[in-house]
């Protein structure tokens, strides 16, 4: 039994390291193509997108001195190499897949529209969309929520390396309490960083609720989706 049957999943890149202090770990790729293929072989439809923070973050790339706006579209490019990789893996393990990007770049990718992204997900094929929204300004976790929204998923889910969302950042304190659920109001108030003010707006004003779970435990994506209570729903 499945809980939900389209689904928009974000996926962190600094969680793609793995062990490692930059670039894919191929363990932690293969792990997370085991728990896509095991939704898709239960018949989720499955849209994915994934930050380039392993490689390159352009905001990070500012305070370096790099331009904005060229900071941020090499973070773009970074994105595209993690679906590539992702892809790959995928693949590998006999699930198809098409990689669409914001901005034109045939023949790596697709140039994403949002019809032939639809078209792919009742296909079958695991969409995963990259180049975040394909502007500069703009977070992976805003073009998640965005692409969520126009693919009509049932929720996004926020892959992450924490199991949910905390009072406080767990990492660093702990006696930080886990929320089971939170509002979106709640988390304006307690300025929980969970994602960026335009990607929490954008997900209140459309009704689109968010799951915030650990996606580096294996077997937590299949969890989610049956309906187990795990990580953190915001609503």
């Amino acid at each position: 039994m499945v809980k939900y049957k389209r689904i928009l999943l974000k996926l962190s890149g600094e969680s793609l390291m793995g062990d490692k202090n930059f670039g894919i770990d191929e363990n932690r790729l293969y792990e997370y193509a085991q728990q896509i293929a095991e939704i898709t072989a239960s018949g989720v439809q499955t849209g994915i997108v994934i930050g380039g923070g392993n490689i390159f973050r352009g905001l990070s790339g500012t305070d370096k001195g790099f331009d904005r706006v060229k900071g941020d579209q090499m973070g773009m490019l970074a994105t595209v190499i993690n679906s590539l990789a992702l892809s790959s893996s995928l693949n590998a393990a006999g699930v198809k897949t098409k990689v669409f990007t914001a901005i034109r770049m045939e023949p790596v990718a697709d140039y994403y529209v949002r019809e032939e992204a639809v078209e792919a997900l009742e296909q079958g094929k695991v969409a995963i969309i990259a180049a975040g929204t394909g502007n500069p300004y703009f977070t992976t976790d805003t073009a998640s929520a965005l692409r969520a929204v126009e693919i009509g998923a049932d929720i996004m889910l926020k892959g992450t390396r924490v199991d949910g969302i905390y009072t406080a950042d767990p990492e660093k304190d702990p006696e930080a309490i886990k929320y089971d659920k939170i509002s979106f109001d709640e988390i304006y108030d307690k300025k929980l960083r969970v994602m960026d003010l335009t990607a929490t707006t954008l997900c209140k004003e459309n009704n689109l609720p968010v799951l915030v779970f650990n996606m580096d435990q294996p077997g937590n994506l299949g969890k989610v989706i049956s309906g187990e209570n795990i990580g953190t729903l915001v609503y």
